[in-house]
């Protein structure tokens, strides 16, 4: 097996570990006496949405909303798609559906919501006051901030009418079970799609302060919900008593199941955590530090070994290109590597999009940076524009993988060779 096959089915193995017809029929709950709802939002919720039809028995109802491309056939459960990262209107047509879906249910009856990364911009009902488009402007300027995921979300749920535990609390006294796909560093229930089902601890004064903190350049009438409006439903909420958030899917044993493959290859794996966060070139410079001391010092790990991680690391805009993080870390991590002998790399995300364009991510080899010369294209200049899709598309080594209908974050993986 070459070092690129190698590294293709270490990213295959971390998806399909969280592949919804796997991970969703083993944490079915029991069927109610009464009505079974089904709602969910997410990169994977069509997919969980199929595999939810096809294990249960008995009569079951509802909508799921998933990005556009991700849609599966069903037959009895409706599936329509909207737009991510920043939300369209069909999101919010399908959020307010959802919401109506819940309300005026029994103690008899379920409602089965089916969760994954993504589900935040998905389920796009702005709280009263706002309007979609000062909703979009939010999520676009978070998006470019540096903001870390759970600090989005934070804002996210406190200018939402269905996130931070709203959902459930529309949906008493009706029984909530929320099966999750974690794509969130730590699994925190509360930051997966902004936690539409689980007690929201975090405040409104602390959105303003992470708007403040990043300089975020928002609508007046954001900072007025957040300064005037209600608060999410907090823990102990009776409202809450009657549901349970189970995860389902989740980064490590995604990562877990790439390390079996690269261990089975010969290869020792070496896990560095499955919540890394930080500025995408950042967390580059960690990883070209790490891998340079195993192939010089035999620390952590002599070599064959594989360097492994998860999580998900941000990018400060400043220039024009095309991108997402995973390809940014990779040419950072390309050029501190400067073409070290026996380093191969690939980074994607699991959802198969990395940022705005087609690919999952990318891979580098110790002759990135030659091939890319030879080519008249400047790496370093690249990276100073955020332009990493035009330069691995330049050199023919972008990840594409198409829809995976999963998502658990990124996965990173950096092999050195026994030269």
């Amino acid at each position: 097996m070459t070092p690129a096959e190698l590294l293709r089915a270490m990213f295959q193995a971390a998806v399909d570990a969280a592949l919804p017809s796997l991970c969703v029929p083993a944490h079915l709950p029991a069927r109610p006496k009464g009505r079974t709802i089904v709602i969910g939002a997410g990169k994977a919720s069509g997919a969980m949405a199929k595999a939810l039809e096809d294990a249960w028995d008995g009569p079951i109802e509802g909508l799921v909303v998933t990005r556009y491309g991700y849609r599966v056939p069903t037959e009895r459960l409706e599936v329509v798609e909207a737009a991510h990262p920043v939300p369209d209107a069909a999101g919010r047509e399908a959020a307010l559906r959802i919401f109506n879906m819940v309300q005026g249910l029994t103690q008899n009856d379920l409602v089965l919501c089916l969760i994954s990364g993504g589900g935040s911009a998905l389920l796009a009902a702005p709280a009263e006051g706002m309007s979609l488009e000062d909703k979009q402007a939010v999520n676009k300027a978070l998006l470019k901030s540096g903001a870390t995921i759970s600090e989005m979300n934070t804002v996210r749920k406190h200018l939402s009418a269905i996130k931070g535990g709203r959902l459930a609390a529309a949906a008493w006294p009706a029984k909530v079970v929320a099966l999750m796909i974690s794509d969130v560093p730590g699994d925190d229930p509360s930051i997966i799609a902004s936690g539409p089902t689980v007690p929201d601890p975090s405040t409104n004064q602390e959105a303003l302060g992470i708007i403040e903190k990043y300089a975020v350049e928002v609508p007046p009438s954001v900072r007025e919900v957040l300064r005037t409006g209600g608060e999410t439903p907090k823990p102990g909420d009776p409202r809450l008593a009657n549901v349970q958030n189970i995860m389902i899917a989740t980064p490590q044993a995604s990562l877990e199941a790439a390390g079996e493959v690269a261990r089975r290859a010969g290869v020792k794996p070496v896990i560095l955590g499955d919540s890394i966060e930080g500025e995408s070139r950042d967390v580059a410079l960690v990883h070209a530090g790490i891998a340079r001391q195993c192939a010089m010092r035999g620390q952590p790990e002599q070599p064959p070994c594989v360097l492994i991680s998860g999580g998900e690391t941000t990018i400060t805009l400043k220039g024009k290109g095309k991108g997402g993080r995973n390809t940014e870390f990779l040419l950072a991590l390309a050029i501190a590597l400067n073409g070290m002998p026996g380093i191969y790399a690939l980074a994607g995300d699991t959802d198969g999009v990395d940022g705005s364009e087609d690919n999952a991510g990318a891979m580098i080899t110790p002759d990135t940076l030659a091939r890319a010369e030879a080519a008249g294209i400047n790496a370093k200049a690249m990276l100073a524009d955020n332009d990493p899709w035009t330069f691995f598309n330049g050199i023919g080594d972008l990840l594409v993988t198409g829809p995976t209908l999963t998502n658990v974050n990124d996965f990173r993986a950096v092999l050195i060779e026994k030269t």
